[in-house]
């Protein structure tokens, strides 16, 4: 139990085949106390769907973080419920499958809001009541492969993710005074249920292993990152894409 006396909030946590509850699975099985919220609201606006209410070991609650004050809110919530909070994981995003010439304002407004604007805050009010005195301090956020290859038909999406990709040595270098190691993961083409069939066929045959990756694959890296083993690693963004070939 290496995460036993540890506080962990985790984000994003929705639909069960997403990387969120396989983050939430291994630090609670890693002994962390796990506070985790999702946003059901935005799942049944997209093809996959919310899904049924997922059953899990510890209570899933529901925030909206692009609101202006719900990431402040949620970092009090979880302190005022557990009396301390030493991890957050950052796993939540709004997505979005609109090019450049059929986005508009609000979708940009609303993925920024989401995926961007939400992290900044959640990092900000977690500096500035984590308690520098307990070990363990950590935050991650995931971005995605737009730095790897053009994501043109999901262009807020991207201009986001590409946001949160470089906010990551900034955020970090502040972060770190305050004794929170953060780091960003980009993890690559997940098999999560949102691939139709031709695209998820198509994207297995880009792996050398014939596989895509998991949220299992994931969860091994996050394992490593929140552990003790993992402290030295600091601002960086970690490709993790088991040699996924673009090319």
């Amino acid at each position: 139990m290496p995460l036993a006396g540890r506080v962990a909030l985790v984000t994003g946590v929705s639909r069960q085949a997403g990387i969120a509850v396989a983050v939430a699975d291994r630090l609670h099985a890693m002994g962390a106390t796990v506070f985790a919220t999702g946003w059901r609201p935005h799942d049944d606006e997209m093809p996959w769907g919310a899904g049924e209410p997922m059953l899990a070991p510890y209570e899933i609650h529901q925030h909206d973080l692009g609101s202006h004050d719900g990431p402040a809110a949620l970092i009090d919530e979880v302190i005022a419920t557990h009396g301390a909070l030493d991890i957050v994981m950052a796993v939540h995003a709004r997505s979005s499958s609109t090019d450049l010439l059929h986005t508009d304002a609000a979708e940009l407004d609303a993925c920024w809001a989401a995926n961007v604007r939400s992290v900044v805050l959640l990092a900000q009010q977690f500096a500035r009541v984590h308690d520098p005195a307990r070990s363990g301090g950590r935050m991650l956020w995931f971005t995605s492969g737009q730095a790897l290859q053009p994501m043109s038909g999901e262009i807020a999406y991207a201009i986001t993710k590409a946001a949160l990709h470089q906010m990551t040595a900034s955020i970090a270098n502040t972060l770190i005074d305050h004794g929170i190691v953060a780091n960003c993961i980009n993890p690559g083409p997940v098999d999560t249920g949102w691939a139709p069939n031709d695209v998820h066929a198509a994207v297995k045959t880009m792996f050398p292993t014939g596989r895509w990756g998991t949220p299992t694959d994931v969860a091994n890296l996050v394992a490593f990152l929140v552990g003790d083993e993992g402290a030295w690693m600091v601002g960086q963004v970690l490709n993790s894409e088991g040699g996924f070939r673009r090319c």
